[in-house]
């Protein structure tokens, strides 16, 4: 499941060359369960209805925010699966905001009824995210594998405006609905979304089956300049993710077009550089496995087994991924290196090399150009 990914509320995303340990925790993605009730084409969990092992208990679970919050305040994702499906996630919804962590979810939208949305504002539930990968219910659950889904989607967000809760909507975009993008933004603005955050495919789960579906590199660069031309023509707060080249076309086109390129730090969706993976953003799995993100399936460390503060500052791979000088082929020569970094995910599906040049990228580097994110 596609999560809501506000950013930190100030502070500085990026991180030189070694500065690793000190490198600022502003995301962490937490998969509370890995049952769901949709069988979505491209689910990276490939999850199911279940019943899977090893899932942390509720005192687990409650330690696991102990140990976030001693490492900072950051924006905590309860996804999933479907996190709805975990009976006491309002309990620990509400003990993370207690200890001062800014919680949001990414249901999917059919189990959001009217009281269980009251229970989301209740435990302090900022945002939820609500993905819709088509604008009719033909192609939303032809994608998300369950007849109804786009009209339980529909229900929920109905459902959760009337609680009061801020929502956005998430699309994961591939040659399936590439043709519905423009109007996806619309019926985004129509239903009363804060955002419009696009996903573009990462190859992994069961998004290793429909591969073939990935758009190409040129339609993938097309479709990036696209999202910067609605910067000005929308109400919504954009936000590209798992497209890191995003970043990288905001300098060149703001450039072009003679302006500066400005972030609020304090904002919801503020995110100044493309994959935060290992570096201000990490996944901790149902099990406590902590990884870069949830579609790079490298375990950096165990929650049951050491402190989360341990994995986050020692982890040889998030110390790796800071120094974006180990980053090899073209990405290593890229001047945009800085602000991009691009898809660490997508790199290791394509090579088994988490450093390795993104393969979903047409821009040629300029070598002696070296841009750097800023605040």
């Amino acid at each position: 499941m596609a999560s809501p990914t506000p950013a930190h509320p100030g502070g500085h995303p990026h991180h030189t060359p070694g500065d690793a340990k000190n490198a600022t925790l502003r995301l962490v993605a937490w998969e509370t369960t890995r049952n769901c009730n949709l069988n979505c084409a491209h689910c990276r969990a490939s999850a199911t209805m279940g019943p899977y092992s090893g899932e942390l208990d509720t005192q687990a679970s409650l330690r696991l925010l102990d140990q976030i919050a001693e490492v900072g305040q950051p924006i905590v994702i309860l996804t999933g699966g479907e996190p709805l499906l975990r009976p006491d996630i309002f309990e620990l919804a509400r003990y993370g905001t207690d200890k001062g962590l800014r919680m949001v979810m990414a249901p999917n939208g059919t189990l959001i009824t009217d009281n269980n949305a009251k229970q989301m504002a209740d435990s302090g539930i900022q945002r939820i995210s609500i993905s819709l990968d088509g604008t009719t219910k033909e192609r939303h659950d032809s994608f998300r594998g369950v007849d109804g889904a786009y009209e339980g989607a529909m229900r929920g967000i109905a459902a959760a405006k009337k609680a009061g809760i801020e929502f956005q909507v998430n699309t994961t975009i591939s040659k399936l609905n590439y043709d519905q993008i423009p109007d996806i933004l619309k019926l985004a603005e129509n239903l009363g979304a804060v955002a419009l955050h696009i996903f573009l495919l990462v190859p992994t789960g069961r998004g290793k089956y429909i591969i073939d579906q990935e758009i190409s590199a040129d339609e993938y660069e097309s479709t990036l300049n696209w999202f910067y031309d609605q910067k000005d023509k929308t109400s919504l707060q954009l936000k590209a993710t798992c497209a890191p080249h995003y970043y990288r076309i905001l300098r060149q086109r703001a450039k072009a077009d003679g302006k500066s390129v400005t972030f609020d730090t304090h904002g919801l969706d503020a995110v100044t550089r493309g994959c935060l993976g290992g570096t201000g953003f990490c996944f901790i799995s149902h099990t406590g496995i902590v990884q870069p993100c949830g579609f790079l399936d490298l375990n950096c460390g165990d929650v049951t087994k050491q402190s989360f503060a341990d994995i986050w500052k020692s982890s040889e791979i998030f110390t790796n991924l800071r120094n974006y000088k180990n980053l090899k082929g073209k990405c290593g020569d890229c001047g945009y290196k800085a602000v991009c970094g691009g898809c660490r995910a997508r790199a290791y599906e394509a090579t088994g090399d988490y450093l390795a040049e993104e393969p979903l990228c047409s821009y040629q580097p300029i070598q002696s150009q070296q841009i750097q994110p800023k605040a």
